[in-house]
C-alpha cells in the first residue's frame, strides 16, 4: 500500500470546512482511506478551550495538590478539573491520570492536548469521535479513521491510535480461518484501523512540521469477517478491573 502526508493544508479553525479543505489539496480515488489527526477535528468543531473555564473543585485541588507532591512539579488544579469534566471515569489519579473518555477510550489526561493550540490552552478530544469520522466520510467519499497519539502499557514512546472511524470495520476478525499449517484460528481479531492509525502517523510527523492529514492507498480490506468492537467492555477489561483496585503508593 502506499501512504501519503495531504500538503499544504491550512491552519484549521473553529467552523472550517475540514472536509472541504482536504477535497482541494487531495484527489481521492476509489479505495482510499483518509486519517485525520483529532488535533484538526477537535478545531474545526470548536473544542478549544482556556483553563479559566474549569474552576477547581475540592477533588481537582486535592489530585493536583498529590501530584505536585509526587513530581515535585506545580500543577494547575483546573487542569485536572478539565480531565474529570472530560471523563466518564479516572481510573488513576496518581502517578498520572489516567481517564476513560465519555466515548470509551482510555488514554492518560482524557486526551486533553497543550500543545499547538493558537490562541487557547487546551485542545479537548471531539465529543464522538465516530460521529466525526461519519460526516467527514459522507463528504469526501471515503472511508475516515480518526486518529491520535496515546502511549502503551509496557513501552516507552507513543503512536498512533484510532478513536473513530466510518465506512470499515474497525477490525479484520480471522477466528475460524486457517493458518498456514490448516490449524484453525482461534483468537486473532486484527484492529485494522489502529494498524492504519499508526501507519498514518509514521508519515505525518509530530511537533511544528506535522501534516494533520495522511492518505492509506492501494490498501484493502480483504475477504474476512469485519467487526466494530474496538474499546474493550467494563466486563471484558480484567486490566480496567485490576486499576480500579489499585492505588499508587509514593
Amino acid at each position: 500500500m502506499e501512504v501519503f502526508a495531504v500538503e499544504g493544508l491550512p491552519e484549521v479553525r473553529e467552523g472550517d470546512d475540514l472536509a472541504g479543505l482536504v477535497a482541494e489539496h487531495v484527489d481521492l480515488v476509489d479505495g482510499d482511506v483518509v486519517c485525520v489527526a483529532s488535533t484538526v477535528v477537535s478545531k474545526a468543531e470548536g473544542r478549544k478551550a482556556d483553563l479559566d473555564e474549569f474552576p477547581a473543585g475540592e477533588r481537582a485541588r486535592a489530585i493536583a495538590t498529590r501530584l505536585e507532591s509526587i513530581t515535585g512539579e506545580e500543577k494547575d488544579p483546573r487542569f485536572a478539573q478539565a480531565v474529570l469534566e472530560e471523563s466518564a471515569e479516572l481510573l488513576l489519579e496518581a502517578p498520572f491520570l489516567l481517564a476513560v473518555t465519555r466515548f470509551g477510550h482510555v488514554t492518560v489526561n482524557a486526551g486533553i492536548d497543550r500543545s499547538n493550540v493558537p490562541g487557547a490552552d487546551l485542545l479537548l478530544l471531539p465529543e464522538d469521535p465516530t460521529a466525526s469520522a461519519r460526516r467527514l466520510s459522507e463528504d469526501l467519499g471515503a472511508p475516515v479513521v480518526v486518529t491520535d497519539t496515546s502511549g502503551r502499557p509496557f513501552r516507552y514512546g507513543q503512536r498512533g491510535v484510532a478513536v473513530g472511524w466510518y465506512g470499515l470495520p474497525a477490525a479484520r476478525d480471522w477466528r475460524g480461518e486457517p493458518d498456514r499449517d490448516g490449524r484453525e484460528l482461534g483468537v486473532t481479531v486484527q484492529a485494522v484501523v489502529d494498524e492504519l492509525a499508526s501507519a498514518a502517523n509514521l508519515v505525518a510527523g509530530e511537533g511544528a512540521g506535522g501534516t494533520p492529514v495522511v492518505v492509506v492507498r492501494e490498501w484493502a480490506f480483504g475477504e474476512h469477517a469485519g467487526s466494530d468492537l474496538l474499546f474493550r467492555t467494563e466486563e471484558d477489561d480484567l486490566v480496567r478491573q485490576a486499576l480500579r483496585q489499585w492505588e499508587f503508593e509514593g
